[in-house]
Parts: structure tokens; sequence; C-alpha cells
């Protein structure tokens, strides 16, 4: 990969430096910003989180869900463990967090650490971007009022040049089937509940669908990544060995439109990564949403280059009225010269209030769980989680979890590496 990353600098005829750090410290040691984005236990583990969720009728998906709760429980230590290098090397630093789940997690290393983090995703960008052109205008005039919490987030006004046009973008079934990339939500659903979803409320708005469509097709996102993983890399391994770097941005960028334009299309229209797609022509480096604009806005706006405002994880502060101070929402923020402050949302909409409250009560009892190593507390944590919300089927989750991811031995009561 830095191989790849040193070939795409000078493609575009940059000066930047990449190079292989020798270990954590070493990358940290007197940074200005820290990104991290990693995945324990890699692709495999995500596949098998989501196959386990099939097998006992749950949706497979990697944040939502058994798999969800798997991902944070062998997630947590390891982030902060990289919390607590950043806190201790680098204090001044931000640590910008891309490792889902992405509240989560930012939850975690915040209440636990000192190091000053701040959590980004591009799902709610990505939405305002298909707002917009639902809309037929530039980003730059729509402005969208978004609140909720990382994967669970609603617009509930949509303005343009600003004049409120959320009533008349509900109305327009033509706009609507623009927001998604897969045939996600009921257009009556949006209608009634008088919001714009982001993408992963489809895990719960319509989890029996879900689940039918990953049974119908036989696998699940995680195993066709995987797939994607396997032949990229082995093809990469090829094209750098011989030294062609322009065959190998090719293989990239080919590798990265077939990920990205298969997106959902598994779980909500029973399609496949590996389906003819004749869209795969685009530039990715280029494109105007994505999780590299998030972080290069974020790091521009605390330079203080110039003020961004930028939908992002932070401590609630007031922002939403329901919601806990120091608990992790995701919400606009203006972001300038080494401050960011979250804008004042008001209360929940009635409609999504117990939803959002009871997901923020199970990444508490969660993250409690990942702390103490406690098995009966990772139940109690998808007890109060909607996508499960029953006790008995818990204690089977949890002993499959245990069994194909060894960095949950934890929960065994054999000691847990974050409450070092």
């Amino acid at each position: 990969m830095a191989e790849l990353g040193r070939a795409l600098v000078a493609r575009e005829g940059s000066n930047l430096r990449i190079r292989v750090a020798a270990s954590a410290e070493d990358a940290i040691d007197g940074a200005s910003f820290v990104l991290s984005s990693i995945r324990v236990g890699g692709i495999n583990s995500r596949a098998l989180d989501e196959s386990t969720a099939v097998a006992h009728g749950y949706p497979g998906q990697e944040t939502t869900g058994p798999a969800g709760v798997a991902m944070a429980l062998r997630t947590i230590p390891v982030a902060l463990e990289y919390a607590r290098i950043v806190e201790k090397l680098s204090p001044a630093a931000w640590l910008i967090n891309f490792t889902n789940p992405a509240g989560l997690i930012t939850q975690a290393m915040a209440q636990h650490t000192n190091a000053r983090v701040v959590g980004i995703c591009d799902t709610p960008d990505e939405l305002f971007h298909r707002i917009a052109t639902a809309l037929n205008a530039s980003p730059e005039r729509v402005r969208c009022d978004y609140l909720g919490l990382n994967h669970l987030g609603w617009v509930r006004r949509v303005r343009l040049d600003g004049q409120d046009v959320t009533p008349a973008l509900l109305g327009d079934d033509s706009a609507l089937a623009q927001l998604y990339s897969g045939s996600l939500f009921d257009h009556q659903l949006l209608r009634c509940l008088n919001l714009i979803p982001t993408e992963y409320l489809y895990f719960y708005y319509s989890r029996r669908r879900c689940l039918a469509n990953q049974r119908a097709v036989g696998t699940s996102r995680g195993e066709e990544v995987a797939h994607l993983n396997e032949s990229l890399l082995s093809e990469l391994g090829k094209q750098i060995g011989s030294g062609d770097m322009t065959e190998a941005l090719g293989v990239y960028t080919a590798y990265l439109n077939q990920r990205s334009n298969s997106y959902m299309k598994l779980e909500a229209d029973r399609g496949s990564a590996f389906d003819d797609n004749t869209s795969l022509d685009q530039d990715p480096f280029r494109s105007a949403t994505g999780y590299h604009r998030i972080a290069i806005n974020v790091m521009k706006g605390l330079s203080g280059s110039e003020p961004q405002r930028i939908v992002l994880n932070v401590p609630n502060r007031g922002a939403i009225a329901d919601i806990k101070e120091q608990d992790i929402v995701e919400v606009p923020c203006t972001v300038s010269c080494d401050s960011i402050q979250p804008e004042a949302c008001g209360s929940l909409p009635e409609d999504v209030k117990g939803l959002v409250l009871a997901v923020k009560a199970y990444e508490r009892a969660v993250i409690e769980a990942a702390i103490s190593g406690s098995a009966v507390m990772a139940r109690k944590a998808m007890l109060l989680y909607p996508p499960v919300g029953e006790w008995e089927p818990s204690k089977a989750l949890i002993d499959d979890m245990i069994e194909h991811n060894s960095s949950l031995e934890y929960l065994r009561g054999m000691g847990n590496p974050a409450a070092k």
C-alpha cells in the first residue's frame, strides 16, 4: 500500500512523503494529526461476524446488529491502546477516528483517555450530495439540518437557497429515488416520518427484508469484500513486483469503483459486487464525497485555513437536548482554528427519540463490557440494543462470536487488554 501511495503521489505531481513507520509510537510521536482506521481481526473476522448473525436469524452487517456488537468488543481494547499512545506522545494532536463503529469507538476513546478525538463518517455527507443532485442544485446551495448518532441519523429539514424545500422533496418520488444507492426505503415510510434517514437505518427499519436478501444471495457484504481484497492484493503484488505502477494504480482504481458501486446492492436488491457494472470509469481520488474529503476538510478547518461546516462525531455539549453532555453524537459542527463546535439541534424528533436513546444505552453498555471483560455485560448490551433486544439468544451469539474471534477470548474471563 505504501508503494501504491507513492505511485499516486508521483502521478499527481505532489511532494508528499510516505513512509512505513517502525511502530505506532514511531508514527504518532510529534504528530499534529493522527488518522486511525483499523480493522481488528481483518476482513475475515467481519465476514464471520456477518455469517454468524445470519445463522442466528439476524441481518449480517459489520457495524449494526450482532456483527456490530462483535466488532465493537474486539476493537475497543485496541483503539484505547492507540489513543493512550497519542495521549502520551502527542497530547496536542487531534486523533481523527475512522475506525468503525465510528461513534461508539470515538465515545470509548473520549471517555477513557485524554486524547483529543473526533470521529468522522462519510454517510451524512454522501446523503447531502445526493439530496443536492435530486434537487438539481450545487451542494453549496443546499443546507441540511441533521442530527443523530453514527449510522443512526436523519435529515429533518432541507433548505435550497435559504428556502425550506423539505415537503416538496418528500413529495417527489423521482427525487426520493435518487437518494440512496439501492432500493432501501418505501417512500411512504419517509413521508410518515417526515424525515430522511441515512442508509444504515435500513438495518433497523427493514431487518426481515435484509435478512431474506442475504439468505437468498447466500453470502454477505463482508464475504464479498474479502474476495475483492484477496484478488486486489494478489494482482497488486504482481504489478508492483514487475514495477508497472501505472497498471497497479489502474487495478486499484477499478477495485475502488467496483466496491463503491456495489455498496448496499446485496442487502437491498439481492445484487452482487461481481455483477456486470458499466459505471466503473470514475476517478475515486477526485470524488466529491468520501472519508478522504472529510478528513482533509477537518484538518484544513482545525489548521485555521478556512472554517468548515462538517457533520462529525463529537461530545454532545448540549447539541441534542435529550442526550448527556459527554455522550458522542453525530451533528453538524463548525471546525476552525483548533476548535470544533457542535451546532444546537434541539430535541430529537418524537418518532426516533426512543430508538436513539436505546442505541446510546447499548453503546455505553458495550463499552463497559469491553472495559470490564464481562460476558454478562456484553449480553446486557445486546438486550438493550434494538436489533437484538432479547436475553436468551445473546448467550449463543456471544459463544459463537468468541469461537471465531480470538480477540474476544477475554470475555471467557481470560483478562482484558482494555483494562490496562
